[in-house]
């Protein structure tokens, strides 16, 4: 892991994104999302309207994802937090909401772990599998395994802000398209043994649940920048730079001119970033469905 994931998992880089993020996430999913969890997989069953969701949060962080969720879903839930980090699991764990849409009970747990090692087995009796910004994180042999898990058990999906390689800046910069590039390459590195999808996780998920016989939908979902913003798009660059020249270390000096740059323009609120993500949806079919 980089110096910059590190920073990605800190919890005032969490902080300084959530405000972004949840303005970025995909409401569009939320009304096929709650269809799919009021529709049994097993189309000759009907569905209890009393169950409780049971809600997994991969990668949960400090529980974003829950604050943004949970209410603006019906009914009882009980979220099951994931993440490797006891502090940032405990953290999300005290912070979830605790009453949902339409005021019914929010209950949470943890489970620390690999989120890579989810089973069908392991997901059953699960309602939702969730995640956000972890796509791009997976290798290609992680994401088959979450995807088999997921169709597996008959249970869908909602897997958030996944960057996809593109990155708008104004004004533009003679070196923004190099920069991009590097970024993208060191997001598609091999870190460990573990060779990182990075922007190519969005497409790679898509075909991965069809092929599962599983429905997918991609909504953007990106970040939008600007004066109003200008901690989070500060602190972005450092970040999106310094990965950059982690990967081309040739980069550095110009890199650092460009850097100073744009922190001046962003300073000066004169800058402005959309910075491209996808949300995907993935829901199961119901026995019998074609659609």
């Amino acid at each position: 892991m980089s110096a910059t994931d590190v920073t990605r998992f800190a919890p005032e880089w969490l902080a300084l994104r959530e405000a972004a993020d949840a303005a970025a996430r995909a409401d569009e999913l939320l009304d096929p999302l709650r269809d799919g969890l009021r529709v049994p997989a097993d189309a000759s069953r009907l569905p209890d309207e009393d169950a409780t969701l049971v809600i997994r949060d991969l990668g949960c962080g400090t529980g974003s994802m829950g604050r943004w969720l949970a209410p603006r879903l019906p009914g009882p839930q009980h979220w099951i937090l994931h993440d490797h980090d006891p502090a940032l699991l405990e953290l999300a764990a005290t912070r979830l909401p605790r009453t949902a849409d339409d005021g019914s009970p929010v209950t949470v747990s943890t489970d620390r772990g690999d989120v890579a090692r989810l089973t069908a087995e392991g997901l059953a009796g699960t309602s939702l599998v969730t995640a956000s910004a972890l796509l791009d994180l997976l290798t290609r042999e992680e994401l088959d395994g979450l995807v088999a898990a997921c169709a597996g058990a008959g249970c869908p999906a909602l897997l958030a802000l996944s960057v996809v390689g593109r990155v708008d800046l104004a004004p533009a910069d003679p070196m923004d398209a190099e920069i991009a590039d590097a970024f993208n390459a060191h997001q598609r590195r091999v870190d460990q043994g573990r060779r990182l999808l990075g922007p190519d996780a969005v497409a790679a998920a898509s075909v991965a649940f069809a092929r599962r016989g599983m429905t997918v939908q991609v909504q953007a979902s990106p970040w939008r920048l600007g004066p109003e913003t200008a901690p989070l798009t500060a602190e972005w660059l450092r970040g999106w730079v310094g990965a950059a020249v982690e990967h081309r270390p040739d980069l550095a000096s110009r890199a650092d001119a460009y850097l100073r740059r744009r922190l001046e323009q962003c300073e000066a609120g004169e800058l402005r970033v959309t910075l491209h993500h996808s949300d995907v949806l993935a829901l199961p079919r119901p026995a019998g469905g074609t659609s």
